[in-house]
């Protein structure tokens, strides 16, 4: 992609995946100053800005792409988004507001000089993975969820700080947070479809986060994969988190599409009913697994 600059870079999950050679997913840019003003002035194809965050969208060899500007962040409401602020700030001051080390690292575009300030790639050598400030799970306990996709995915362990830090928090969860996030992460994390990932959620205590009279389901993820496997399901996050809607999880409270509240409204019915030719097959096949705890 023909898009360099000396205050262009690579940012984030695609300069850690290209240290440890996996599949990138994204592409991200961050530039170092105002990314808007940039584009303009490079009289890029513009598709898209986003003022207040300082991010445009830009058209690339036929292909979208998004630049970030430099900013720094603060939480005045812990547990959900930050306000913007600093637009144009340094690349470092930038990369210390990520979740962990290994994903606050950039890559010039124009000459591929790596910056790491905080030992990300270190961390990437020893598997490890630690958060930059200790307050971090505080302000954004959807790194804990991010934390455990990432461990599963990379065959990765939270540094000994890192996962007290974590400990302390599902201790004394704030759960004046936002689910729209939470959704997000629970999405991301469960699509990857490892039984690995369902049992850390529960060994881990991270099933805490989803609300503070949710109890711990006797299934194991193992059963859940086969399921999933078995019916060949794309999407699987909604049959891994489904057992702790009967374990006391408010499934409403991550603003269910009505697709998605229906299935779950099926499997309840399900548990006196026949299924009828409405009962959505997802549906079936949650009321399946359920039967096989």
């Amino acid at each position: 992609m023909l898009l360099q600059d000396e205050k262009l870079y690579y940012v984030g999950g695609v300069v850690r995946d290209e240290i440890i050679d996996a599949k990138s997913f994204d592409t991200d840019f961050c530039y170092e100053g105002n990314a808007i003003e940039f584009a303009k002035n490079k009289n890029l194809n513009i598709i898209k800005i986003n003022p207040d965050f300082g991010t445009v969208r830009v058209l690339v060899d036929n292909k979208e792409v998004d630049i970030a500007s430099t900013r720094t962040e603060n939480y005045p409401k812990k547990g959900h988004l930050p306000n913007i602020n600093n637009i144009g700030c340094s690349l470092k001051e930038d990369l210390i507001r990520r979740d962990f080390t290994i994903n606050a690292m950039a890559k010039r575009t124009s000459d591929g000089e790596l910056f790491d300030y905080f030992g990300g790639l270190k961390d990437i050598k020893e598997k490890k993975l630690r958060i930059l400030h200790k307050d971090s799970f505080i302000d954004d306990p959807t790194r804990i969820i991010r934390g455990l996709k990432f461990s599963v995915r990379f065959g990765f362990e939270l540094e000994a700080e890192t996962k007290q830090l974590q400990d302390e928090y599902l201790a004394n969860i704030n759960y004046d947070m936002s689910y729209h996030r939470v959704k997000k992460e629970l999405i991301e994390t469960f699509n990857l479809n490892k039984s690995e990932i369902y049992d850390r959620f529960i060994d881990q205590g991270i099933f805490k986060l989803l609300g503070s009279g949710v109890n711990q389901p006797e299934i194991k993820g193992e059963i859940i994969k086969k399921f999933v496997d078995k019916y060949n399901i794309q999407s699987s996050w909604l049959f891994y988190i489904a057992p702790f809607v009967f374990e006391g999880f408010d499934f409403n409270i991550i603003s269910p599409t009505k697709a998605e509240k229906r299935i779950i409204e099926w499997v309840n019915k399900l548990k006196t009913q026949e299924p009828t030719h409405n009962t959505p097959k997802e549906s079936i096949i949650i009321r399946e697994i359920l039967d096989n705890a």
